[in-house]
């Protein structure tokens, strides 16, 4: 799924500022234990957390995730968006709480664990 369709399923606004329209997504994990997300999230994922801080962008560096959306209309600090501008991740944010933004996507196509 490309990055277009994910914000305009999820009524997000864009963060950051790298072209993002055609960054194409494999699978989606919503969670706030960045443990969790190392242990269970496959290449080419987009993350969905309610977590704002600069240990979110750093563990999706980590893990080659391209895309992270933060839920409940949380939007992170300036150096947030900094650090994930220069790792060239994509930052957006959405009002659905995770649970719904999560939903939407999977009734979309868009699986998770690399479905």
């Amino acid at each position: 799924m490309k990055l277009k369709q994910v914000s305009e399923i999820l009524h997000a606004k864009i963060l950051t500022k790298a072209p993002w329209e055609e960054i194409e997504v494999k699978s989606a994990c919503g969670c706030d234990l960045m443990s969790d997300v190392l242990a269970f999230v496959k290449n080419q994922a987009l993350l969905l957390t309610g977590l704002a801080n600069p240990q979110v962008v750093r563990t999706a560096e980590m893990m080659d995730i391209n895309t992270i959306v933060f839920v409940r209309g949380k939007v992170p600090q300036a150096s947030v968006l900094e650090l994930a501008e220069s790792m060239g991740i994509t930052v957006m944010t959405t009002e659905f709480p995770l649970y719904i933004a999560c939903g939407e996507l999977y009734q979309k196509g868009l699986g998770g664990r690399g479905e």
